[in-house]
C-alpha cells in the first residue's frame, strides 16, 4: 500500500474567499456610486480581485 506523501493545505480556499469578499465589495461600490468615477473604480477593484481569487485557486 502506497503512503500519501502530499500535503495539501486549505489556502488557495481562504486566499480565494479573502479576495472573492473584496471583489463583492468592489462590485458593491460600482453600483453605489452609479453614474461617477466610483462605479469605475469599482467595477476596476471586482475585476482585479475576482481574477485573482481564480489566480489563487489554480496557483495553490
Amino acid at each position: 500500500m502506497a503512503n500519501a506523501t502530499e500535503s495539501t493545505t486549505d489556502k488557495e480556499l481562504g486566499l480565494a474567499l479573502i479576495l472573492g469578499f473584496i471583489a463583492a465589495a468592489g462590485a458593491v461600490g460600482m453600483f453605489v456610486g452609479a453614474p461617477e468615477i466610483e462605479a469605475a473604480w469599482g467595477f476596476a477593484a471586482a475585476m482585479v480581485f475576482s481574477t485573482l481569487a481564480v489566480v489563487a485557486i489554480h496557483l495553490y
